[in-house]
């Protein structure tokens, strides 16, 4: 287990991801779009082609063990499927709010709201970000797999029937609720939301898990807020010499996301976003996984069983991967240490790229998923 007072990758990777931010911050005059997740900028582009005429098409689906054939549309390689068959086939609860023109979905303890026509999302009171949903002949699409991860199901697909798989994920006992550090003014913003496990039966390890990822989230926004306030003063004084000059407010931002909750683990990261002034923002990644069995990190080699081979066997999935998806990449992949980072999927286990560290930034942080299979 890894001992929680230490994280070998915080402030490795947060200095190192400065050191981009505030090369960027050197660069200005961006459109609009540069300034948020990259995500976001995937989002005001997929929305401003929103008018495109789609194909329509039906896809062999197994849903817990039933065979079904569901509408789906592919957008850029993303499979979107009808929020009426969610419905309909899953039992998630659906409204349309004609109002404010944004779609709900209920179910398995989460509540997530999509508006399609600026791509943003909120789930269980969080703002998010991933590909937009979108209104298509008077009916609602949601990018699949995006959902389906975030409200609780498994999701896969078989090559050779070409059929997307979806099961139920049988999950812990336990809720995760919001919490937020918050300091804002006209002239930067600071947000940082983490999680706060409850119901969980053993209340010691509730206790030693909220404790650690309140700290954690506490040291990350002093660090934001230390960039903040030099990065203002730093565009202050820019644009008194440059006048006409304008900024959008310095940022920083902190988004969480549970990508595991099964077999007595929990795992999750979180991703800070800082726009400190210029071209684009960065985001950078932070993972935890917990053993709910006495609060602790788990590490790497743990999470992979213990496999001894577990580095060789993650690099080359990600090599396999890499080819297969023909990621182009601004470094050769030199394979990763035993203290990478990682989080847990319903598939396996995950490596995010940072950004700039083997991809372009358009490419964000690729993640790369080797199931668990590989390393019995």
């Amino acid at each position: 287990m890894m001992n929680m007072n230490m994280n070998p990758f915080k402030n490795m990777t947060y200095k190192r991801t400065l050191a981009s931010i505030l090369a960027a911050s050197l660069i200005v005059g961006a459109s609009p779009a540069a300034f948020g997740f990259p995500a976001m900028e995937k989002a005001a582009a997929a929305t401003a082609t929103a008018v495109q005429t789609y194909r329509v098409v039906p896809q062999p689906f197994i849903i817990d063990d039933y065979k079904y054939s569901i509408p789906t549309i592919n957008i850029n390689g993303s499979t979107y499927i009808g929020i009426r068959s969610l419905n309909e086939k899953l039992g998630l609860d659906i409204t349309w709010n004609v109002n404010s023109r944004t779609i709900t979905l209920d179910g398995r303890g989460r509540k997530l709201t999509a508006n399609p026509e600026d791509g943003s999302y909120v789930i269980n009171g969080q703002k998010t970000y991933g590909d937009p949903a979108l209104i298509y002949k008077g009916s609602a699409y949601v990018p699949l797999r995006f959902l389906l991860e975030r409200m609780g199901y498994g999701i896969s697909y078989e090559k050779g029937s070409k059929t997307v798989v979806i099961n139920t994920i049988e999950e812990n006992e336990l809720t995760v609720a919001l919490g937020t550090i918050q300091d804002n003014n006209d002239k930067q913003t600071l947000l940082v939301n983490y999680p706060v496990i409850d119901d969980l039966k053993d209340k010691t390890v509730e206790e030693k898990i909220n404790t650690f990822l309140k700290q954690e989230a506490e040291s990350y926004a002093a660090a934001g807020q230390k960039d903040l306030t030099k990065a203002t003063a730093t565009n202050a004084a820019y644009i008194k010499k440059n006048p006409g000059t304008t900024f959008p407010k310095a940022t920083f931002e902190g988004v969480f996301n549970v990508t595991y909750n099964e077999q007595g683990r929990l795992s999750l990261y979180v991703d800070y976003y800082s726009y400190l002034g210029g071209a684009h923002g960065m985001t950078f990644r932070v993972p935890y996984t917990f053993d709910l069995g006495n609060g602790e990190l788990l590490t790497l080699k743990e999470a992979a069983d213990y496999n001894s081979k577990y580095l060789s066997i993650i690099n080359a999935s990600i090599n396999k991967q890499i080819k297969e998806r023909k990621l182009p990449l601004i470094a050769p992949f030199d394979g990763i240490k035993s203290n990478r980072s990682f989080y847990l999927k319903h598939e396996g286990i995950a490596i995010a790229f940072e950004q700039y560290e083997y991809t372009s930034y358009a490419e964000g942080m690729p993640e790369f998923v080797t199931p668990f299979e590989a390393f019995e």
